[in-house]
C-alpha cells in the first residue's frame, strides 16, 4: 500500500458487516464467527478516571492505530487494505453472578476490553505492533493480547440510552429467547458482551447507542 491508497475508501466494518454491528432496536439470534481481537483484561468500575478499565482504552487504540498506519512504515503486512479502526467492544462479569450484570455493583466488575483486528492481521503483525508501539510511545503494552474467539450462537440487540438502562433491553432479549426455544449460555467462557457505536463524551447519554449481545443455546 503507498500514499496513493490514503484516498482509497476505507473498508467500514461496521456497514459491511450490519448483522453484527448495526442490529434494530428488537431482539435478533445470529451466529458470530470466529474473529481476532486486540485485548485488555482488567478489574473495576468503569467510570473510574484513573481505574483500569480507562487505561484499557488508550492500549488499545494505541496498538490498532499502529497496526492501521502500519503501511507507512517499514513493515508490510500482507493483504493490507485501508480500513476503519472497528468499535470498541467489552465483554463483561462479575464473580458468582451468572446470567446478568448487577449495575450497582460496578466496582466488583471484570472485564475484556476489545476491538476487532482485520482478518490480514497475524499474530506476528501484533507482535511488530506491540514492539513499534513500545518504541515510538515508550509506554508498557504487556497488558495487551491477541485473542481469537469465536462467539457463536447469540442473542442481540441496539440499545439507546445510558448503560445503567440495559436491563430494560437485556429482558426483552431473554424473553426473546424463551419464545424460540433458546436459554441464556453465560459461563466463565462466554460472556456478556457489549460493542460501543456511540462515543460517551462526545454524546448526550438518551442517545447512547450500545450493541448487547449475550450467548444462548437451544433447549433440550
Amino acid at each position: 500500500m503507498n500514499k496513493k491508497s490514503d484516498k482509497v475508501k476505507a473498508f467500514d466494518y461496521k456497514k459491511e458487516y450490519k448483522e453484527f454491528y448495526l442490529p434494530k432496536n428488537k431482539p435478533a439470534i445470529v451466529e458470530i464467527p470466529k474473529m481476532n481481537y486486540i485485548a485488555v483484561r482488567g478489574t473495576g468500575n468503569p467510570n473510574k478516571e484513573d481505574g483500569e478499565y480507562k487505561k484499557s482504552i488508550g492500549l488499545l487504540y494505541a496498538i490498532a492505530f499502529t497496526i492501521k498506519m502500519s503501511y507507512k512504515t517499514s513493515h508490510e503486512i500482507e493483504g493490507f487494505f485501508n480500513y476503519v479502526v472497528p468499535p470498541l467492544e467489552g465483554f463483561w462479569w462479575q464473580d458468582g453472578i451468572k446470567g446478568t450484570i448487577d449495575y450497582n455493583n460496578k466496582d466488583a466488575m471484570h472485564f475484556i476490553s476489545i476491538i476487532r483486528l482485520p482478518e490480514f492481521v497475524t499474530k506476528k503483525d501484533f507482535e511488530w505492533a506491540i514492539e513499534e508501539a513500545t518504541k515510538k510511545k515508550n509506554q508498557d503494552f504487556s497488558k495487551v493480547e491477541f485473542l481469537s474467539y469465536e462467539e457463536g450462537l447469540c442473542v442481540q440487540c441496539m440499545h439507546v440510552g445510558s448503560y445503567d438502562d440495559e436491563p430494560k433491553t437485556i429482558e426483552l432479549m431473554h424473553e426473546h429467547i424463551k419464545e424460540e426455544g433458546f436459554e441464556l449460555d453465560i459461563t466463565d467462557i462466554r460472556y456478556h458482551h457489549e460493542i460501543y457505536l456511540s462515543d460517551s463524551r462526545r454524546c448526550i447519554e438518551s442517545n447512547l447507542k450500545t450493541v448487547i449481545r449475550h450467548p444462548i443455546k437451544k433447549i433440550k
